[in-house]
């Protein structure tokens, strides 16, 4: 937080976040709390971040403009891909099944 001397012969501050007019003391010590205040932005930004990485449409925070629907697309093709794979194994095991069936005379 960062005084403005008003009146440096009168020894008056201006808190410029309060719009406090006051004395200036000797007895009072103040800390600047800008660079904590940045730091604090910037860890608001990466948890808004994790957030974001939990919807699909939402933009992260080091990505390209433009990519919102990536993960959205990858889980589609992804999903398409494990379901075609999953689906061709299952008619294979299907299709040996009945295979073996008919060699025995099952069917």
């Amino acid at each position: 937080m960062s005084m403005v001397h008003v009146a440096p012969e009168a020894h008056l501050v201006l808190d410029p976040l309060t719009s406090l007019l006051a004395a200036e003391r000797e007895d009072v010590v103040s800390y600047s709390m800008d660079p904590v205040m940045e730091r604090l932005d910037e860890l608001d930004d990466i948890a808004n971040d994790l957030v974001n990485s939990l919807a699909p449409d939402r933009p992260l925070l080091n990505s390209f403009p433009g990519r919102e629907d990536t993960s959205y697309h990858a889980g589609i093709y992804g999903n398409m891909f494990y379901g075609i794979v999953v689906g061709l194994l299952f008619s294979g095991i299907l299709a040996l099944a009945l295979y073996v069936l008919s060699l025995m005379g099952g069917i």
